[in-house]
């Protein structure tokens, strides 16, 4: 059974996933991928704050805060 495919927004503190795919969206998808948020790069969430904004992810050794509209724009496989 194949691992559910979701958006990195939706994800709960704990929850460990890798990014299977971008999608187009008017965040800085070129940034992203500068800072380590590439295709098939495995992350976990630490935290997510209140009403679900912003998301904190461990990914690559350092830790990242990113607003849901942004984390929004990752598709992610749940491990």
């Amino acid at each position: 059974m194949a691992a559910p495919i979701t958006a990195m927004s939706h994800l709960k503190r704990g929850m460990h996933a890798r990014i299977v795919a971008m999608r187009e969206c008017p965040c800085e998808l070129q940034r992203f991928a500068e800072m380590g948020l590439t295709e098939g790069v495995e992350f976990h969430v630490v935290k997510v704050a209140p009403f679900g904004d912003p998301v904190e992810i461990e990914v690559r050794g350092y830790r990242l805060c990113l607003r849901r509209k942004e984390a929004s724009c990752f598709e992610v496989e749940v491990l």
